[in-house]
């Protein structure tokens, strides 16, 4: 089985799933029209033109808020287990700085030693405010997604915008889309926002609201996505 139809059948499975819960059976009927037979099969234009079709109904059924819920809960998930030192440390102090800053440390360690970058690309990416942990601003953290790891290398060398663009996101429906003339709307970067969401809320055990900032769907160079953090604390 391949990784690709590895990820279309686990991501319609939650995308399915998410609507079915926030926006009911009658709109997720109405949304995923045509996604029966997208398979390893499929041509990856079809993919595209069936990705862009289904935001688009998306966009014109539900609500900006209903939205969000429904593709934040598509996202990829960051291992709960890799968490558990962070949410403890949190529960026992209650200092958003203490869990922010064991975050970035586990990043840092992710970089050096599973990607094992050297020092110079290392400090780049660091100094960027790139990755798991982003750069706290007060009540919000800042975070901007580190490019595809199997092609980080390449996006650091590449200068033509559009092609860095190709190399940067993790999804690869998304890169596929970068690859070709077409464009789907933003709303499909929630999807990407809720892999932050899903960290923050579980360390903090709270719920947290996400907003996207920048996203290379938009043309920008980058995803950038705002996590709300609780007023209080």
């Amino acid at each position: 089985m391949s990784q690709m139809l590895d990820f279309e059948r686990a991501w319609l499975s939650k995308f399915t799933d998410s609507l079915d819960r926030v926006a009911g059976e009658k709109t997720r009927q109405e949304v995923m029209k045509g996604s029966e037979n997208l398979s390893s099969n499929s041509s990856r234009d079809g993919v595209i033109a069936w990705s862009k079709a289904a935001m688009e109904r998306l966009d014109s059924l539900v609500d900006q808020e209903k939205r969000v819920e429904i593709m934040t809960s598509c996202a990829c998930r960051y291992p709960v287990s890799d968490l558990r030192e962070i949410r403890k440390a949190y529960e026992e102090t209650r200092d958003i700085g203490l869990a922010h800053g064991m975050l970035l440390e586990k990043f840092e360690v992710f970089l050096r030693g599973t990607l094992q970058l050297e020092d110079g690309l290392v400090e780049e990416i660091l100094g960027r405010g790139w990755g798991l942990a982003g750069v706290r601003q007060g009540n919000r953290i800042i975070a901007t997604k580190i490019p595809k790891s199997g092609y980080l290398v390449e996006y650091m060398r590449e200068t033509d915008p559009q092609r860095k663009r190709q190399h940067y996101c993790h999804c690869p429906r998304i890169r596929d889309v970068l690859k070709s003339s077409e464009t789907i709307s933003p709303t499909y970067c929630y999807c990407g926002a809720g892999f932050y969401k899903g960290i923050w809320e579980e360390i903090l055990q709270e719920h947290v609201e996400v907003e996207l900032l920048e996203s290379v769907l938009k043309g920008d160079d980058v995803c950038k996505v705002a996590i709300h953090l609780p007023a209080d604390r």
